[in-house]
């Protein structure tokens, strides 16, 4: 008759190691995707100084800046470039603004003191970011030589628009990472144009 050993007992002995399973190594991924821009780390390294400093205004700004970032990620044009983010930025110095002068006209003098705050820095990253801005008479000078060159060629003034936009902004192009108002550069072409 055999003897059963009591589970109590079972349980004091010690156990037998599991063998493992055999684990590959994992296979090494490599990203496609571009790095951020400098800007962009910048302004994240920035928001940790804000936060320890206690620096209520240009948190809210790199908060704002980064969060509208971040919604651009997960659309058809994410910001990829110091450029773009530069043009984000200008943007919203330019809502800051309208801000500004709404809380005049409403007598709100504490509101208009904290969004000129907030443009000032938003002014100052701008301005540190390394990307040429241009102006109007900046833009003059680079859109003048292509609009020559185009009616040059026999090409009309209606048609010289719309292919000096493709131009000045293909890849490549004398525009490219350059900072400007495209609504500025629409009305010199235009302006441009009409004047051959």
């Amino acid at each position: 008759m055999a003897s059963r050993i009591p589970s109590r007992l079972l349980r004091q002995l010690p156990r037998q190691p599991r063998s493992l399973p055999l684990r590959w190594p994992a296979p090494r991924v490599y990203s496609t995707e571009a790095p951020p821009p400098p800007l962009l780390a910048k302004l994240k390294g920035d928001l940790k100084t804000a936060m320890r400093a206690k620096d209520q205004a240009r948190l809210s700004v790199l908060r704002s800046v980064l969060a509208a970032t971040l919604n651009a990620s997960k659309t058809s044009t994410p910001i990829v470039t110091d450029v773009q983010l530069v043009a984000l930025i200008k943007k919203t110095a330019r809502a800051s603004q309208d801000a500004v002068e709404e809380f005049r006209t409403a007598g709100r003098q504490d509101l208009v003191d904290a969004e000129e705050e907030q443009i000032r820095v938003l002014e100052e990253y701008a301005a540190g970011s390394g990307v040429q801005s241009l102006a109007e008479a900046e833009l003059r000078a680079v859109v003048q030589p292509v609009i020559t060159g185009l009616l040059g060629e026999g090409v009309s003034a209606k048609a010289a628009i719309g292919t000096a936009m493709k131009r000045l902004l293909s890849q490549g192009g004398p525009l490219e990472g350059k900072s400007f108002d495209k609504a500025v550069l629409m009305g010199v072409i235009k302006e441009a144009a009409e004047a051959k």
